[in-house]
């Protein structure tokens, strides 16, 4: 096979890698419909939980192809851990406080890189096939890990502080055109949910005033 073939091969396996989905469809159903920060950090710790199960299966038994499965299976694992720190800096950057999530995302990941590292340890005859792929899995589970574990309040001081400094750097590739109609978009954007905070349905009849506090 030519040089040229070769790299052809390579580049469609790259390209179908990054198309590949993650999340199964009814994983990301139920993401979708789970609207809470906590409930969806548990959420997708139990799906990498089921990543971290197959490939301990697949290494349980030498067939054809497993290499494959495993090194997609680290793949899928890896992308769900960074969507578990997406969801929760999103969470702490609304103002949320998703302790619990958190807490159980911290005592899985604790179970994931342990496991992880034991099969690195183990060194099975096709690894070679899925290193890199488990080694980005255990450092990106070492990085969530110690984020997680970090006191809520300087992580919501860092994450805005983060957004703060990602905003004002896209804002400077922007012509100033650009910019003041981003910023007009959030003033509206503040002014609706303002206003939808007021209409907030009262449970009191048209005529009826609230009691006052004893």
């Amino acid at each position: 096979m030519s040089r040229w073939a070769i790299a052809a091969l390579v580049l469609a396996g790259v390209l179908s890698a990054a198309d590949r989905d993650f999340l199964t469809t009814d994983e990301a159903d139920q993401v979708r419909l789970a609207q809470e920060p906590d409930i969806r950090l548990q959420l997708y710790a139990q799906f990498a939980k089921q990543r971290v199960d197959l490939i301990e299966n697949l290494l349980a038994k030498e067939k054809p192809g497993r290499s494959s499965m495993i090194h997609e299976a680290l793949e899928d694992y890896t992308k769900i851990i960074e969507a578990i720190d997406t969801v929760a800096d999103d969470a702490l950057l609304r103002g949320l406080q998703p302790g619990e999530g958190i807490a159980a995302v911290t005592e899985a990941e604790k179970d994931f890189l342990a496991r992880l590292e034991k099969v690195q340890e183990s060194a099975p005859r096709d690894f070679e096939r899925f290193r890199f792929a488990l080694i980005t899995a255990i450092e990106t589970t070492e990085d969530s890990l110690e984020i997680n574990l970090e006191d809520l309040g300087d992580r919501s001081t860092a994450v805005a502080e983060r957004e703060k400094q990602e905003r004002k750097q896209l804002e400077e590739l922007m012509t100033p055109e650009a910019v003041q109609e981003r910023q007009e978009k959030a003033a509206e954007a503040k002014k609706k949910e303002d206003e939808q905070k007021r209409k907030a349905p009262s449970l009191y009849k048209k005529d009826e005033k609230k009691p006052d506090r004893p």
